[in-house]
């Protein structure tokens, strides 16, 4: 399982990265691997953070996230992809499926996410996501609207997202040898031609980006179902 934690968060607008953002009081990344941890009795995580938050920020949380989980800490890079990367390459050789779970989501579903671990394992790759349930409107660069688009088989991606680890590797591949950046780590496969599964996410689970996610997020953090 590889928890990213490298992001800076800009548009959250706090002094301090995202992932270690306190949400009543619990930091992101510590919500998100005690998640993680209630999802399967597998303990190898791989928790990739930026260098210059080793020492400033995981240090101090060290025993929260040990309590959590067992955990290796590597090095994230510049980009999502890179932090993806460097985690998978530190995870144990005998791991078949390649969990990848992002820290600014702390709810993430757990029944949800163990469904997504078995489609995975069937079908190669998978993700959690849910169905647009906005009106979406296309609009130019003056934001004249130029059309609705329609939004019947739109999802809206979510993480975890599960690829077996051989055809994560083969995607890496191809994602280098093209040059391609991917947003989410499935990207890659359907980059690659390999299919990928959607599973039903939860509304929850949503990505803190913004000052009001954070408010909605510690409204949330009250239910003890996901504390």
């Amino acid at each position: 399982m590889l928890l990213l934690a490298s992001g800076r968060g800009t548009r959250l607008g706090s002094p301090v990265p995202k992932a270690f953002v306190a949400c009543r009081g619990v930091p992101l990344v510590v919500r998100s691997l005690r998640r993680l941890a209630a999802v399967t009795d597998e303990r190898d995580v791989v928790l990739a953070a930026h260098p210059d938050d080793h020492r400033r920020y995981i240090e101090p949380l060290r025993a929260d996230l040990e309590r959590a989980s067992e955990f290796k800490l590597v090095a994230g890079g510049e980009t999502r992809q890179e932090s993806m990367q460097a985690a998978l390459a530190a995870a144990d050789d005998d791991c078949e499926l390649v969990l990848v779970h992002d820290a600014a989501r702390p709810f993430l579903p757990i029944e949800a996410t163990r469904l997504l671990l078995r489609t995975a394992a069937e079908h190669g790759a998978a993700l959690l996501a849910v169905p647009l349930a906005d009106t979406l409107k296309r609009a130019d660069d003056r934001l004249e609207v130029l059309a609705t688009v329609d939004r019947a088989r739109l999802h809206q991606a979510q993480t975890p997202q599960v690829v077996r680890r051989d055809l994560l590797r083969e995607a890496l591949g191809h994602a280098e040898r093209t040059g391609f950046q991917g947003t989410d780590d499935v990207s890659l496969c359907e980059h690659a031609g390999l299919p990928v599964r959607v599973v039903p996410g939860d509304r929850r689970n949503f990505k803190i980006t913004t000052p009001e996610d954070l408010a909605m997020a510690e409204l949330l953090a009250q239910d003890p179902d996901l504390a």
